[in-house]
């Protein structure tokens, strides 16, 4: 029985990043296969605009990880910044289990919390006041209604919107707050935090109430590798794929 549990985060899959499509599809037909899980923490897709479009690369996606847990692999999918959108539709085709913004994995004994990244960035209160917004109902009903075009060409503009927007902001500010990561963990009882979002993959350590914390940030993908963190049921390693 595999044993491998592996974590991946911000891949951004879109029409215009063939390459890490590419990649993303070898991932789920070699390595994949050989664990037991796979939890994808976010930001799959660089935008997902409803669970109706299977404009390229969505549908060949949504084959290849029905293969995978069709195979026996489970996979669970916590939807980040740009993906949020994500249904029910979506599991059905693919066999994908969605997880709230906060979920915790006993790894061994070991109580792990695992959160896509966005919610611990407390500084950058623009982007938490329209978090706050586009989670509501009534905000994604509106959206979901409109004719699948529409959101197509609104999606483009919104990345388009975002890229300038984040060349303003301080690198300070898009990165977390350590006082809310210490008071998400210990509100969640766990001493050891798995994220992206941030894209500055690192191994963190410090202290909650005298007791030693691990916060692991999870590397975005790109064209030249991607990239994993894998729990062999003893230890962690990266793994580039």
């Amino acid at each position: 029985m595999p044993k491998d549990i592996l974590f991946i985060s911000d891949l951004h899959l879109s029409l215009d990043k063939p390459e890490i499509t590419r990649r993303f599809l070898g991932f789920l037909q070699k390595r994949a296969p050989q664990a037991a899980a796979l939890y994808i923490l976010g930001d799959l897709f660089d935008a997902w605009i409803g669970d109706d479009d299977y404009t390229p690369p969505n549908g060949t996606i949504r084959k290849q990880l029905k293969q995978l847990t069709d195979s026996g692999t489970q996979v669970y999918l916590q939807p980040g910044n740009r993906d949020f959108l994500l249904g029910q539709r979506f599991c059905q085709d693919t066999g994908v289990v969605l997880l709230n913004d906060y979920a915790v994995l006993d790894l061994s004994g070991t109580p792990t919390l695992l959160t896509h990244g966005d919610l611990l960035c407390t500084d950058d209160l623009p982007y938490q006041a329209f978090r706050n917004k586009s989670r509501s109902l009534d905000w994604q009903k509106n959206v979901l209604s409109k004719p699948l075009l529409i959101r197509l060409l609104a999606a483009r503009w919104y990345r388009l919107r975002s890229f300038f927007h984040k060349r303003k902001k301080s690198q300070e500010i898009m990165d977390v707050n350590q006082d809310t990561v210490i008071n998400i963990m210990r509100g969640h009882g766990c001493l050891r935090l798995i994220h992206g979002h941030t894209h500055r993959p690192a191994v963190h350590h410090f202290e909650i109430d005298g007791k030693s914390a691990q916060r692991f940030v999870l590397a975005a993908w790109h064209k030249q590798a991607g990239d994993a963190l894998n729990w062999n049921g003893v230890s962690y390693q990266r793994e580039v794929i």
